[in-house]
Order: C-alpha cells, then sequence, then structure tokens
C-alpha cells in the first residue's frame, strides 16, 4: 500500500519557518461541488477520467495539507453513489438515472482515506431541480411516484419541508449513506427553505393550514419543520455512528442587530434566520449539529459585511461547538470588486482570523480554485499556514477518548513496521501518524512539525523519508475514527547513512 507523506523539505531546519505558529489540531477542507459540473466531473459519461480526475484533485489538494473533502453527492435529490432510492444523478452519465459502472462515494472514500483525509457526504436536502424542467427527471423519481411530497416555487421543484413524511424521507436518505457507507461526516450547505424569489410565495399555506402543528405564526412553523429534520438526522446518525459529524456551512449572515441583539450590524437582506428559516443558533446551542461552517464570502473591510467582524461574530458565538469558515476561493476568479484583484483576499483573511482560538478550520470554496493555485493560493498556504500537516480537531461534546498507542515498533533494514491498533466502531483506527527526531530530542508530540507522514498502513520504508544521513528517533501514534491521538508508541532509533 502506497504511504502518502507529508514531509519538510528539511525537516530540521530553522530557515524558512512560518509567520504563524503552526496548527497541530485544525480542519482543512475544500468543497467538490458536483452540481452543474461546477468541480467533479469535468465529463459525463467517461468513468475512467473521472476517476483519473478525482485522483489528480486529491493529489493537489493533499499537497497542500488539506485534509477534509466536502464531495457533493446529493445535489439535486439523485445519487453519486450507489442507491436503491433515488436515480444516478445526470452529472455523472449526462441522463438522470443512466447506469453508472462504478460507485463514486466509495471511490472517493478510498482514495481519501488513503491519503489519510476525510470525506464528508455533502446533501442538499430539498432540491429536486436547478432550473431544468422535470422532463429530464428520470422515470423513476419518486417526483412521479408521489408528487404531493413536492412544491414548484421560481421555476425549480422542491421536496416539501412541511410534511413529516419528507422529513422521514430525508432522513433515511441520510442513514442509507451513514450505514452502507465509511464516511467521516454528514454535510448540508445553505439551501433550506429557498431564497426569496421577488414577487412569489412559498407556495405552502395549504401545508401550514393542514400541518400546522399548534403553530401560527408561518414563519416559526416553517423554521421549526428544519429544526425537525435537522435534530432528526443528528440523533439518527449519532445513534448509529457517533464518531461522524453532521455539520451545516449557512449563509454568512445569521440575523441583523435590529432584528436580534446577539446579531450583527450586517445589514444583509438576506438572513438564515429570516428568510431561508435556518435557525442556526438554536443547533448549535442545543446540539443538533456538531459544527458550523459559515460562507464568509466577503471581503475584509466591507461596509455590513466585514470579514473580519463576521468570522469574529461566529466565533463568539459557537456554543462549545467546532466552527470553520468557509472561504470565497472562486472569488479569487469571479469577484469583480477591487480587494479581490489586487493580491490574495483570501490569504489576507486568513491571517486575520487565524489566532482566534474559536475559529477551529477553514474550507474553500471551491476545490478547482485552489487545486489551480488561484493568484497563488495553494502556494502560499504551502509556505505558511499550510506548511504542515494538520490533525481534525475532535468534537468537544461526543463523549469519546483515544486509542491505543501502537506497540512493537522495530526497524529491520529499511522496513518500519508495528502491530496494529484494531478496535470497534469509532475507537478503530483511522490512520497512523509517523514522528521523527533528532537522536538528542525529547520526544514532543505538540511539535507538529515533527509528523513526518500519516499512513493507512502499519508499516513503511524509512527511505521513502528522504532523510539527510544522521542518527533519528521515531515514535508512531493513531488515530482512531473519534479523531483522537493515542499517546506513543516506544520510539525506535535509526541511522541514516
Amino acid at each position: 500500500m502506497r504511504t502518502y507523506l507529508s514531509i519538510i523539505a528539511f525537516l530540521f531546519s530553522i530557515i524558512m519557518l512560518p509567520a504563524h505558529a503552526a496548527k497541530k489540531h485544525e480542519l482543512r477542507g475544500a468543497w467538490i461541488a458536483t452540481v452543474a459540473n461546477i468541480d467533479w466531473p469535468t465529463t459525463k459519461g467517461n468513468y475512467e477520467k473521472q476517476k483519473d480526475e478525482m485522483i489528480a484533485m486529491l493529489d493537489s489538494l493533499h499537497s497542500c495539507n488539506i485534509n477534509t473533502i466536502f464531495l457533493q453527492v446529493r445535489p439535486c435529490a439523485d445519487a453519486l453513489y450507489k442507491s436503491e432510492m433515488e436515480p444516478w444523478s445526470a452529472y455523472l452519465s449526462g441522463k438522470q438515472g443512466s447506469e453508472v459502472n462504478y460507485d463514486p462515494l466509495a471511490f472517493a472514500i478510498d482514495e481519501c482515506h488513503k491519503r489519510c483525509m476525510e470525506v464528508h457526504a455533502w446533501i442538499n436536502p430539498y432540491r429536486v431541480t436547478n432550473g431544468e424542467g422535470v422532463d429530464k427527471l428520470s422515470k423513476n423519481h419518486l417526483y412521479f411516484r408521489r408528487p404531493e411530497l413536492f412544491l414548484t416555487y421560481g421555476g425549480k421543484v422542491y421536496f416539501n419541508p412541511g410534511l413529516e413524511e419528507v422529513r422521514d424521507y430525508l432522513t433515511s436518505i441520510v442513514m442509507d449513506i451513514v450505514l452502507r457507507y465509511d464516511v467521516d461526516g454528514i454535510h448540508m450547505d445553505d439551501y433550506f427553505y429557498p431564497y426569496k424569489v421577488a414577487g412569489e410565495e412559498f407556495p405552502d399555506f395549504e401545508t401550514f393550514k393542514n400541518h400546522h402543528r399548534d403553530q401560527y405564526d408561518r414563519q416559526a412553523w416553517r423554521r421549526d419543520n428544519v429544526n425537525l429534520v435537522v435534530k432528526m438526522i443528528h440523533d439518527a446518525i449519532h445513534r448509529a455512528k457517533p464518531w461522524v459529524w453532521f455539520g451545516v456551512s449557512p449563509f454568512g449572515v445569521y440575523r441583523n442587530e435590529k432584528d436580534d441583539w446577539r446579531a450583527t450590524k450586517a445589514g444583509a437582506s438576506c438572513t438564515n434566520y429570516d428568510e431561508l428559516c435556518a435557525d442556526v443558533l438554536l443547533w448549535l446551542e442545543k446540539g443538533w449539529i456538531d459544527y458550523a461552517a459559515p460562507q464568509l464570502y466577503w471581503e475584509l473591510g466591507r461596509e455590513g459585511l466585514d470579514y473580519g467582524v463576521l468570522s469574529k461574530w461566529w466565533g463568539d458565538w459557537s456554543y462549545g461547538r467546532n466552527m470553520f469558515v468557509g472561504l470565497y476561493a472562486s472569488g479569487l476568479a469571479v469577484k469583480k470588486d477591487k480587494a479581490w484583484k489586487e493580491g490574495n483576499e483570501v490569504i489576507r483573511q486568513l491571517n486575520t482570523s487565524y489566532n482566534n482560538n474559536k475559529i477551529n478550520g477553514y474550507i474553500f470554496y471551491s476545490a478547482k480554485y485552489l487545486r489551480d493555485d488561484y493568484r497563488g493560493l495553494k502556494t502560499e498556504l504551502k509556505k505558511d499556514l499550510f506548511r504542515y500537516p494538520a490533525l481534525v480537531p475532535v468534537d468537544p461534546n461526543t463523549e469519546s477518548s483515544p486509542s491505543s498507542a501502537p506497540k512493537g515498533l522495530k526497524i529491520k533494514g529499511d522496513m518500519m513496521r508495528w502491530k496494529p491498533v484494531v478496535k470497534k466502531g469509532g475507537y478503530d483506527t483511522r490512520y497512523y501518524a509517523i514522528y521523527c527526531f533528532s537522536e538528542f530530542e525529547d520526544v514532543d508530540l505538540n511539535k507538529v512539525e515533527r509528523i513526518i507522514a500519516f499512513t493507512q498502513a502499519s508499516e513503511v520504508d524509512v527511505q521513502e523519508f528522504r532523510l539527510p544521513n544522521g542518527n533519528y528517533k521515531f515514535v508512531v501514534t493513531s488515530i482512531n475514527k473519534f479523531r483522537h491521538e493515542s499517546k506513543a508508541s516506544k520510539p525506535v532509533e535509526f541511522e541514516k547513512r
């Protein structure tokens, strides 16, 4: 098995040190958007090329120490995985429901885990069409079998969030993925109730009248519809696999200060709470989501929508959950504002918020702009903030603990081996971390710069480390599916000649 290495050019060099203190625990993610083939795949029907493109994407992201992929597997009530509930996505074959000869989600999981990267299945809960007509849906789509479950708004078809049967169905979709695939998380973005269409009311009055559950404010009822499904999904996931995260990446503004004392003076015409009916702070407070990753797609200093103000606000209102920030890598290519055309606005944003210990990581939208190094984004990350690898932080609110330290570490010839750490459920090993120290140096797992490799295997050829001649000391730790790192193994010494 190939060992994917995260190696410093010269392990013990003191030159070219990063400008920021290295973080050992930090989520570094990228969204791989499949809707409209934004990031992947670029070709429909050529499945070998799709696999090659995914491998190239992951290799590029891995090279700058990205450790988590958010792969869109259900963009429009379809499937980029083998499903008996929903049809194959048209973004794979060109026609919804056409047979696909491989399982993209299974393939991505295998390739990500080889690289010791997490993969989170990103789904859109309610969207069925994205501007195309219903004639483009598979003849076997649920839309034709149960049309009473759907509503049309702004020329697009959506599941009706006010129906209990829809909530049950969405939960079953999620659990089908969780139970059949070794995913590390389930992820939803900002599309709950749809963004408003001028001059058109979302057509759910009859549903409200017949299913109001003793609520008489339609907006409050809509929020409760979303609250119910969010809680259902979270509880179902955690009953089955408590190490699998459920999180959302909401629109970047929760509410405006004039409407809620907790909010910022954002002045946004759209908000999560009032327009999208997504009460994200309630979900964080109640523990119905494991993290939030607000999409902060505005520049520093933007009046009413300042990245610095908003990133601090979300960190302050995390309720003790992991808080990640969504960064607009795409803006480096598509934004017309002066701030995005001079230098690198995303790097400036990272530099602004990087020392905020209430922010536990970053996710880039979208992957191809990071892969293609727009305005030197990937190059700058590799030089400084992401120069060293990082472990995904643990969930501070899920009861869990580290697994055993690897035992039996030894080097014979050029092969380093240890006994695999095999446990049940979330305590099983996701991967191992190999640390390399100079012979007189104390073993200190806080020194992230001493991580020389992550690997799924329990053996590795030490020649792959490309170390200068000298005497070294290695230790190995295990990282389980709960993301806890074990204590270090007993050290083993090695002389490189």
